[in-house]
């Protein structure tokens, strides 16, 4: 079993960057997939991002790509969500998520085993 803590969230004005981190602790991610969530009030969760930790392939939510890049640190057995060009719509609770190996990537949160207790991201316009 891995347990999940997520940190880098933040206040951040629209247009500004942010990084948040998700380390591993339990066992290594080994052949896991890694994902981020987020979610905003009175919505649903949603897929931002993801990664095959092994492997390194990602993919991406449409709304994110060109913006966000997920990556891996093998060596903290973390990963990492780097955020440029927020809007104040992104706003939300970013969770850290991670299961075992699958093909093709999950995007749904309820394909996820576990997960992280969340970090705050707002973005002021």
């Amino acid at each position: 079993q891995v347990q999940l803590v997520e940190s880098g969230g933040g206040l951040v004005q629209a247009g500004g960057s942010l990084r948040l981190s998700c380390a591993a602790s339990g066992r290594t991610f080994g052949n896991y997939v890694v994902g981020w969530f987020r979610q905003a009030p009175g919505k649903e969760r949603e897929f931002v991002a993801a990664v095959r930790w092994n492997w390194g392939q990602t993919t991406y939510a449409d709304s994110v790509k060109g913006r966000f890049t997920i990556s891996r640190d093998p060596a903290k057995n973390t990963v990492y969500l780097q955020m440029n060009s927020l809007k104040p719509e992104e706003t939300a609770i970013y969770y850290c998520a991670a299961r075992g190996s699958a093909w093709p990537i999950p995007v749904r949160a309820y394909e996820y085993n576990y997960w992280g207790q969340g970090t705050q991201v707002t973005v002021s316009s």
